[in-house]
């Protein structure tokens, strides 16, 4: 069962990002602040909800949260600053549009770039054991989805509808036949030529 808080001063916000790990497309991320008895049955990492789990729950986080935003860092910035900074600024420029500030921040995963003049505390799988970053999980993956089904349209070759730009057999088989759109990342390595062919 998810907690709902980490402690009890300070107002939290949860922070998760997606397309961290994905070869096209911008890094998005989210801040949410529930309130003290938010509850749903389906709530949990983006990851262990399909599809329509996520976009059924999303209207309900957005209608309860006490705040909530989403932002994001597009590819050529990622190719800049890195991935993980990347996720870092997404992070923090969802935290710089919440209408309400809260006193510490819970960021899933390991690592992550202090934001001034409020707390943080990494919790590893965090979208997993605590609601409100399970929520930022589900607008992050969501607001992500949304983004790559769009640009799927004007690269149907890639099939990100189906994949949302993560390295699949079919989006490789695509780069290999097309080369590189415009919204991949050039700095990850995507493809090489060995013996003259993309591989």
């Amino acid at each position: 069962m998810l907690r709902r808080f980490f402690q009890k001063e300070l107002i939290e916000a949860g922070c998760d990002e997606a397309g961290r790990g994905c070869l096209a497309g911008p890094v998005f991320a989210a801040a949410v602040i529930l309130p003290e008895q938010f509850r749903h049955p389906l709530l949990n990492d983006s990851k262990q909800l399909t599809e329509d789990e996520r976009y059924q729950l999303r209207p309900i986080i957005e209608k309860k949260a006490l705040a909530w935003a989403v932002a994001m860092v597009d590819h050529e910035e990622i190719d800049r600053i890195n991935i993980l900074n990347a996720s870092f600024k997404a992070m923090h420029l969802a935290v710089d549009q919440l209408a309400t500030r809260p006193g510490l921040l819970l960021i899933d995963g390991n690592r992550f770039a202090p934001y001034f003049g409020i707390l943080h505390q990494c919790i590893v799988e965090g979208d997993a054991k605590f609601t409100s970053i399970a929520a930022a999980s589900v607008l992050a993956k969501t607001y992500r989805d949304d983004f790559m089904v769009k640009a799927h349209a004007e690269y149907p070759q890639y099939h990100w509808c189906d994949n949302k730009g993560y390295g699949t057999v079919a989006h490789r088989n695509g780069i290999k036949e097309h080369g590189l759109s415009p919204y991949h990342r050039k700095t990850f390595g995507i493809c090489k030529v060995v013996n003259g062919s993309l591989v």
